[in-house]
């Protein structure tokens, strides 16, 4: 069982910047795919960022590249999100998400077995 917590979340004008955090239970040891999420009013949950703990590789949506870097503190349990030049669009609930090894970084919801609780993120224009 992984539980996860997500924090960091708040509203900025667009241009602003935030930094997600998703801290886990069992982690140090344990590889896993540890991924964000977000899903805005009337749309579907989509993925973001993803990160394999064991080798530290990434994967991103087309979206966010260049503007979202995904990153981990072993010692912390934590994964970061950071999230520069944010646009209204970014607005939704992030959502971290984890799956134990063996996994993929296809940002597919379906691919993750356990999730937080979310944590919203407001861009203003």
């Amino acid at each position: 069982q992984v539980q996860l917590v997500e924090s960091g979340g708040g509203s900025v004008q667009a241009g602003g910047s935030l930094r997600l955090s998703c801290e886990t239970t069992t982690y140090t040891g344990s590889r896993m795919c540890i991924s964000w999420f977000r899903q805005a009013p009337g749309k579907e949950r989509e993925g973001v960022a993803g990160l394999y703990t064991g080798s530290g590789y990434t994967n991103y949506a087309d979206s966010v590249k260049g503007r979202f870097t995904i990153s981990q503190d072993n010692a912390k349990n934590t994964v970061y999100l950071q999230m520069n030049s944010l646009k209204p669009e970014d607005t939704a609930m992030y959502y971290c998400a984890a799956r134990p090894s063996p996994c993929t970084l296809v940002l597919q919801r379906s691919d993750y077995l356990y999730w937080g609780q979310g944590t919203q993120v407001t861009v203003s224009s």
